[in-house]
């Protein structure tokens, strides 16, 4: 075999290495770009990765498959003017900083000095820049790193705010609100994909609380199920589906009134039995204990109610800290994100920490976009209108949050559950649902224009044209 394998001490790294000697001894690359110049110009936007860290195979891959796009159209005889650029801003360097400085609330960014703060970050966004020159050189990319450009040089970050500008005077941005994940390590909302990065099987506690329906013949009242009790100093209404079944039941024990979804009345809670066997603790989503039903003997069935004849009913609030909303607030919704696989068929909603809570909140008017209080601060701690809880980090106030819900008389059952959680992949805190302060554009108004503009993009590949389209039907 040996004899007839020619040329079995080819080396391709080593021939590599002499194409790119050849290459800077031409200085090829810009050679290229002065054979081409004054010709018709192919404009290709380099996203451009940060500088705070090395290149990984996804950087390389991408980068390889834009070689091959500028390369073919300078074979065309297009001039390509390709610039390498570094993203400075945002979580990467802050993140950085931060560990450097040992931050950790965003009052210590104050008391250093936003200025210094600042041009801390800029010290290091060029840390990695010789490695990444040697890494994408050797890969064989033609690109200019000698003129490359940074997302804080004053003449890109002002060109971003004229076009926000443009967009302002043409009144198409408006403020809003997204609830997003947030990690309270970081200050700062994550992607859903940053999300995804870091679940973790952890256990947090499961609490049924009631809420007192005002007016009700039976003093009767609503059990909602929550894993956050951090939440309730925020909740504003209730929701229900308005599909299902509910029931009114008396607790014989003690004579009180309860309204659930009518399958899941065996997540009520039983009293311990004669025989001194212990009430096991409440989990809220545990099947068996939903097709038991009713347990009979602590419960009395009062009458079942359509979801329908519940919409619109008040109650009175747990907490008072938002009580001036008291005319829109503190009532029952209703929508179909509310299931009966888990809880009691009743969820408990503070719109600024739920997408559906906000989502659903907004579109029965229990809020204003513009009135939207956010009660916990960037570092995940209750601000002072929640006078009771102020300065707490809210996962460590749950116990006490438990504790003076179980002093107002209210607290249906306490337990634990272990369920799989979001934790931030970057300071290993769990995340939070936040809602978060944002610009929107408003699509809607252009809708039609972008439709258009949409047909005369040459996509590739081009099935992205018909998704793109429908997001664009779709959208808002």
């Amino acid at each position: 075999m040996d004899d007839v394998c020619e040329g079995k001490d080819f080396s391709f790294p080593e021939q590599e290495e002499r194409v790119l000697e050849l290459w800077a001894k031409l200085d090829a690359f810009h050679e290229q770009l002065r054979r081409t110049e004054g010709g018709e110009e192919f404009v290709f936007y380099d996203g451009p990765p940060f500088a705070t860290g090395l290149p990984h195979y996804g950087h390389i891959l991408a980068g390889t498959i834009k070689d091959v796009v500028t390369r073919h159209q300078s074979m065309r005889g297009r001039h390509v003017s390709r610039r390498f650029g570094w993203d400075c801003h945002g979580l990467p360097v802050e993140f950085e900083i931060d560990k450097l400085l040992g931050i950790t609330n965003r009052q210590q960014v104050f008391d250093l000095g936003i200025g210094k703060y600042n041009e801390t970050c800029r010290s290091i966004v060029t840390k990695y820049v010789s490695e990444w020159e040697a890494m994408v050189t050797r890969t064989g990319r033609w690109i200019d790193f000698k003129n490359d450009y940074k997302t804080m040089d004053l003449n890109f970050m002002e060109s971003v705010w004229w076009v926000f500008a443009q967009l302002w005077e043409k009144d198409l941005v408006y403020k809003g609100f997204k609830v997003m994940p947030y990690s309270t390590g970081c200050k700062t909302a994550l992607s859903n994909f940053e999300a995804a990065l870091d679940y973790r099987t952890v256990p947090d506690p499961a609490v049924m609380v009631s809420f007192p329906i005002v007016g009700d013949m039976d003093n009767a009242a609503f059990v909602a199920w929550t894993t956050t009790p951090w939440t309730l100093p925020s909740n504003l209404a209730l929701c229900i589906n308005a599909n299902l079944m509910y029931a009114k039941v008396r607790d014989k024990s003690n004579g009180k009134v309860y309204v659930i979804a009518e399958s899941r009345l065996g997540q009520l809670p039983v009293k311990a039995k004669a025989s001194g066997k212990k009430q096991a603790p409440s989990k809220g989503s545990n099947a068996e204990a939903a097709q038991d039903g009713l347990d009979k003997e602590s419960y009395e069935l009062l009458v079942k109610i359509p979801g329908p004849y519940l919409v619109g009913l008040k109650y009175t609030p747990l907490f008072d800290f938002f009580i001036e909303l008291q005319e829109t607030a503190f009532r029952v919704i209703a929508d179909n994100y509310v299931t009966d696989d888990s809880g009691t068929g009743v969820v408990h909603c503070a719109p600024a920490f739920g997408e559906d809570d906000h989502r659903v909140c907004l579109a029965a008017g229990i809020f204003e976009t513009a009135g939207l209080v956010v009660a916990v601060d960037d570092d995940g701690c209750f601000i002072e209108k929640i006078s009771d809880f102020k300065g707490r980090y809210v996962k460590e106030a749950d116990k006490d949050i438990i504790s003076a819900v179980k002093d107002k008389g209210r607290l249906v059952s306490k337990g634990s559950i272990e369920h799989s959680y979001p934790f931030c992949w970057r300071s290993g805190t769990p995340l939070i649902y936040r809602a978060v302060p944002s610009w929107f554009v408003k699509v809607e108004k252009i809708k039609d224009q972008l439709l258009e503009c949409n047909k005369e993009t040459y996509w590739v590949p081009d099935y992205v044209k018909v998704f793109y389209g429908f997001l664009l039907l779709a959208g808002p």
